[in-house]
């Protein structure tokens, strides 16, 4: 699958009414689009930042469904938005254990590293992170979004609760510690949200 990744800040008193938009409208325009298989929404409230994902069957279907999506995007995240970046990857792995809830949280980290070492930080991600999120109690779904062409990727993990989340952090720190050093990644962020909606179809 393909993915683009649309993340706004702005007022956190604004935040709702991007997210009612996008729950709604937003959503019906996707569902319209040839190659669909979900989105997902996720907000930190406190700060007033937006993160929405939506997954495609191939590059080419995220490619023309962008076209439309980037005539309505400003509209929709009106009046929150005062900042808003686009980018686009391959979903390199999908792990999912069981459908992530409303109120559940996000962990996502940023990553960086040579282009070359696409391949080994996958490998390094299937091999060291997946296993150890797997054992943790909460579990949804770990993914990673991978650039392969400017060497980027976020590494996510979902869980049920944000209590589970929070529970996570030791251990995901550990695991996230070790694929690094292995796969010579550079971590240039980490944020936790929450989770608003988050559907993806997989097969």
């Amino acid at each position: 699958m393909f993915v683009r990744a649309v993340y706004a800040t702005g007022d956190p008193a604004l935040l709702d009414t991007a997210v009612r938009s996008l729950n709604s409208e937003g959503r019906d325009l996707l569902e319209e689009r040839p190659g669909y298989r979900g989105a997902g929404i996720f907000v930190d409230r406190g700060l007033g930042k937006l993160l929405t994902v939506s997954w495609w069957e191939t590059e080419e279907a995220r490619h023309n469904s962008d076209e439309v999506m980037r005539e309505r995007r400003e509209a929709l995240l009106e009046p929150f938005a005062g900042t808003v970046s686009v980018a686009n990857y391959e979903a390199a792995v999908f792990h999912q254990i069981e459908h992530p809830r409303q109120g559940g949280g996000l962990r996502a980290a940023r990553l960086e590293f040579d282009p070359r070492d696409a391949d080994l930080v996958v490998d390094a991600f299937r091999a060291t992170v997946v296993p150890r999120a797997e054992a943790l109690p909460g579990l949804c779904r770990a993914s990673l979004l991978l650039d392969r062409e400017r060497g980027r990727a976020v590494a996510g993990a979902l869980f049920t609760d944000r209590a589970a989340l929070a529970a996570s952090r030791a251990a995901m720190a550990g695991a996230r510690h070790e694929a690094s050093a292995k796969a010579h990644v550079d971590v240039t962020g980490l944020e936790e949200f929450e989770v608003v909606y988050a559907d993806v179809r997989p097969d």
